[in-house]
């Protein structure tokens, strides 16, 4: 069953360049050790034969896996955004409850999560938490050690 991810134009172009990373020049890197350690001699006792076989396994697991997210990616329109609640691509102000800081973050699908300039996953439990909120309402997230509450101050498509 496949999971369509929304995504910003420049979230997919930087997907499709990792893509095209994997299969223009990564993969032409795993064939040409197999055909260097194949080189070497006998294949039943060649560990750097089983080694590239097996690294060359995991990156085509990795591109197909790459191509499903790429196939099943969407573009939204930040300007058609509505702001009266959290949706993907919506900027969100929240304060703890518990101890008052206030955070702003973006909600963006898994891949382009980063904590560091304040993206976080619509996937993760203040993602989750704060989907379809709005503003004046308490979202409460479930983290591995209770509940968390955050008042929702302010959504813009920033």
């Amino acid at each position: 069953m496949s999971k369509v991810s929304y995504y910003t134009a420049e979230g997919l172009k930087k997907l499709k360049d990792e893509l095209n990373q994997l299969k223009d020049v990564e993969r032409p890197k795993a064939s040409q050790a197999i055909a260097e350690a194949r080189d070497k001699g006998d294949l039943s006792e060649n560990a750097e034969y089983d080694a590239a076989k097996e690294a060359q396994g995991m990156l085509e697991m990795r591109i197909s896996k790459m191509e499903e997210i790429v196939s099943n990616a969407r573009i939204i329109d930040e300007s058609q955004l509505d702001t009266s609640k959290a949706l993907v691509h919506s900027t969100v102000k929240i304060k703890n409850q518990t101890n008052g800081q206030e955070m702003t973050y973006k909600l963006v699908a898994q891949s382009e999560a980063d904590l560091k300039s304040g993206k976080i996953s619509v996937d993760s439990p203040i993602g989750k938490g704060l989907l379809g909120k709005k503003v004046g309402e308490v979202a409460e997230v479930s983290v591995p050690n209770g509940t968390m509450k955050f008042d929702i101050l302010e959504i813009s498509r920033a």
